[in-house]
C-alpha cells in the first residue's frame, strides 16, 4: 500500500522529481513548477544519491515554500526513486518532472480540466515538445532508435492513485521502467487517455540522461554507471 506522508488537506497532484547531480538545472524544473497556473499541488524532490551540492542550491525553495518537500536517498536509480516519491506523496494523483525538464505554465492546469472531464482516466500521459534529438534507443535494443514520438515518455505520465497501488509502482530495471508501468497498466485493462497539447519540454540536451547513456553505452553502460554510482535521472 502506497502510505500518504503529511499533514493538512491532500492535493490534486504529487509531483515527484527524482534528481541526481543537477545543481545547474533543478531550479529551472522547479521554477517551472512554482509557475503553474494551477496551485493545487505538491512537489517531491527525491535525491538519488547526489554528491555534487543538489541540496545546497534547493535550500531557500523548501524553506519558502511548503509545498516542496526535499528526500535524500542512496543512489538506487530512476525507478526506485520514482516509488520513493509515491510513497511521500499525498495527492490524488501522481505525476512527474525529469529534474533537466521543464512544464510549461498550464501544463498541470490542463490536466486538471482533462481529468474533470474524464474521471474514470487511471493513466494520462503525452504533450511532449522534444528540445534537442528527436529519436531515443530502443528500450528492447538500445542499438536501434526510435521517434519519441512512438515512445511513452514517464515524465509525461498522471497516475491515479489506485492504479500505482495496483502496480505496486515501477520495477527496477536499467532503462524503460516507464514502458514496462505503461505496458503492466495495459495488460490490466487500466483506462489509458492521451493528451495532445505539448505542455512538457523534454530535455535531450543532457549528455548524462539514462537516454543518452543508453545510446552510447547500450544497457550494460546503464548498469556500470549504477554500479559506480554515477547513474543520472
Amino acid at each position: 500500500m502506497i502510505l500518504a506522508i503529511g499533514a493538512g488537506p491532500p492535493p490534486l497532484f504529487s509531483v515527484i522529481m527524482p534528481a541526481f547531480n543537477r545543481a545547474r538545472l533543478i531550479v529551472r524544473a522547479i521554477e517551472s513548477v512554482r509557475a503553474q497556473s494551477f496551485t493545487d499541488w505538491e512537489l517531491i524532490v527525491v535525491d538519488d544519491g547526489s554528491r555534487d551540492g543538489t541540496f545546497a542550491v534547493l535550500t531557500d525553495l523548501i524553506r519558502n515554500d511548503d509545498r516542496i518537500r526535499y528526500h535524500y536517498a542512496a543512489n538506487r536509480g530512476l525507478a526506485m526513486a520514482r516509488n520513493i516519491g509515491l510513497t511521500m506523496g499525498r495527492g490524488a494523483y501522481f505525476t512527474f518532472l525529469d529534474s533537466d525538464d521543464e512544464y510549461l505554465r498550464d501544463h498541470l492546469g490542463m490536466r486538471t480540466e482533462y481529468l474533470h472531464e474524464h474521471p474514470e482516466v487511471e493513466l494520462l500521459h503525452g504533450g511532449v515538445e522534444v528540445i534537442g534529438e528527436s529519436e531515443v534507443a530502443d528500450k528492447h535494443d538500445p542499438s536501434k532508435r526510435i521517434a519519441i514520438g512512438d515512445c511513452v515518455v514517464g515524465g509525461t505520465f498522471v497516475i491515479r492513485r489506485d492504479l500505482a497501488e495496483r502496480l505496486e509502482g515501477f520495477r527496477d530495471i536499467p532503462y524503460g521502467d516507464d514502458a514496462d508501468f505503461f505496458e503492466r497498466a495495459e495488460n490490466i485493462g487500466a483506462i489509458i487517455h492521451t493528451i495532445e497539447v505539448q505542455t512538457y519540454r523534454y530535455n535531450r540536451l543532457e549528455q548524462d540522461s539514462l537516454t543518452a547513456i543508453a545510446e552510447r553505452a547500450g544497457i550494460e553502460g546503464i548498469r556500470q554507471f549504477r554500479a559506480h554510482g554515477k547513474k543520472s535521472n
